[in-house]
C-alpha cells in the first residue's frame, strides 16, 4: 500500500505566497477526490491566504449495504440502521492514511494548527476520528451530512479540546438523517467542544449558501 493516498490538489494562493495552510477534505461513499474540487473558487477565501486543498481518493473496497459491490469507500458499511453499523477497523485504517497526509503537509511547512480536517458523509465519519484523536492542535474540524461512528473507539486528544468544529446537515437528507448530525453536535457540546451547527433545506448534498458559510468559517479558523 502506498504511504500516501492519491489526491486532487487545489491551491488558493492569489498573492503567490509560501503555502502555510491546508485543508484535507474527504469525499463520500462512491465518489472521488474530484467531488469537492469545484467548491474551492466559490468559498470566497481571503486573497492574502495561501491554502493547499487536498482531496484524497478513497481506496476501492466491497460495501455490504450495496450488495458487496466494489467502490471507492473509506470503510465498509454493514447496515443502514440509525446506529450505522460500520467496520471500525477500516475507519481506523483510513484515519491513519489521513494522518499520513497531515504529516506530509507538516513536512512541507504547514504547521498542524493551520490544518483543517473536513469530510462529507462517509468521509466525515473518518474526519471525526482523525481530528478528535490527533495528538497536536489542529485548526479545525468540518463535518458535512455525516455521523460520528467511533465515539466508543476513539482516544480523545487533549490537544484539540478547544478546536473549532463545524457540523452542517440537510434537513431533507434521506441518506444520513439530520438527527445523526444533531446527535454528534449534542455529544461533542456535552464534552465541552466549541461546536457550530447549521442546517439547510436540502437533501444529501451541499448548497451555495452553505458553501459561502464554509468559506467564512475557513477564513476565521485559518486566519
Amino acid at each position: 500500500m502506498n504511504k500516501y493516498l492519491d489526491a486532487v490538489i487545489v491551491e488558493h494562493n492569489p498573492a503567490q505566497k509560501q503555502i502555510d495552510r491546508a485543508v484535507i477534505w474527504l469525499h463520500g461513499l462512491g465518489a472521488s477526490g474530484h467531488d469537492f474540487e469545484p467548491v474551492v473558487p466559490q468559498l470566497g477565501l481571503a486573497d492574502d491566504m495561501a491554502v493547499r486543498f487536498i482531496f484524497p481518493h478513497a481506496p476501492n473496497r466491497p460495501v455490504t449495504i450495496n450488495g458487496g459491490m466494489v467502490m471507492p469507500a473509506w470503510y465498509d458499511i454493514l447496515e443502514m440502521s440509525l446506529e450505522r453499523k460500520v467496520d471500525v477497523n477500516q475507519i481506523e485504517e483510513s484515519a491513519q492514511q489521513i494522518q499520513n497526509l497531515i504529516t506530509r503537509e507538516v513536512e512541507r511547512g504547514v504547521p498542524p494548527e493551520h490544518i483543517v480536517i473536513a469530510g462529507f458523509s462517509q468521509g466525515g465519519a473518518v474526519a471525526y476520528h482523525v481530528a478528535l484523536g490527533y495528538p497536536q492542535r489542529l485548526a479545525g474540524l468540518m463535518t458535512l451530512s455525516t455521523y460520528f461512528a467511533t465515539n466508543d473507539n476513539i482516544s480523545y486528544s487533549d490537544a484539540n479540546t478547544d478546536m473549532p468544529i463545524l457540523i452542517e446537515h440537510g434537513t431533507h437528507d434521506t441518506v444520513v438523517p439530520v438527527i445523526l448530525g444533531e446527535q454528534a453536535q449534542q455529544l461533542l457540546s456535552t464534552k465541552g467542544y466549541d461546536v457550530a451547527y447549521h442546517t439547510y433545506p436540502m437533501a444529501h448534498q451541499v448548497c451555495m449558501p452553505q458553501i459561502q458559510n464554509i468559506g467564512k468559517w475557513l477564513n476565521k479558523v485559518l486566519a
